[in-house]
């Protein structure tokens, strides 16, 4: 013998179960939408490589001695691979070249490391934005006080 009850019971958990699973789905499907990954250089230098959309971004470290500024805000510079844990970087292999307009982050500098996006046309890419990356021991300039 069955409760009164039990069918109805049984078809609001389905209903709630269903409700549960399409809005997880909706939301690992929004978070994948928005999730931005940097390309490595030497992934971007591969032959056929084939960008999933026009903007891409490219992070690496500013290669010593490329950057060139002229009087029109253009930067260009080279960057290259992050070297792996223990390694030296190496500026010879996998050097993407980037040109930027407009005033660069305080945080620049060469030898360092910088996110870049923009469009990347013949092993080029033209910058819209360049964000530069610090380590976990980041210190604020400290300020010469003026007295």
């Amino acid at each position: 013998m069955r409760p009164k009850n039990q069918n109805k019971r049984l078809l609001m958990i389905a209903v709630f179960g269903a409700l549960l699973v399409c809005g997880a789905a909706l939301v690992l499907s929004a978070l994948k939408d928005g999730a931005q990954f940097f390309y490595n250089p030497g992934e971007v230098l591969v032959e056929g490589f084939v960008p999933e959309s026009d903007a891409i971004k490219i992070g690496g470290l500013v290669v010593p001695g490329s950057i060139s500024k002229d009087d029109n805000l253009t930067t260009t510079f080279d960057i290259v691979d992050f070297p792996e844990e223990g390694e030296t970087a190496r500026t010879d292999i996998n050097r993407v070249k980037v040109i930027y307009v407009g005033v660069l982050p305080d945080l620049f500098a060469e030898g360092d490391g910088v996110v870049v996006s923009g469009r990347l046309t013949d092993q080029v890419l033209e910058a819209s934005e360049v964000l530069a990356k610090h380590d976990e021991n980041y210190q604020p300039v400290k300020k010469k006080s003026q007295y």
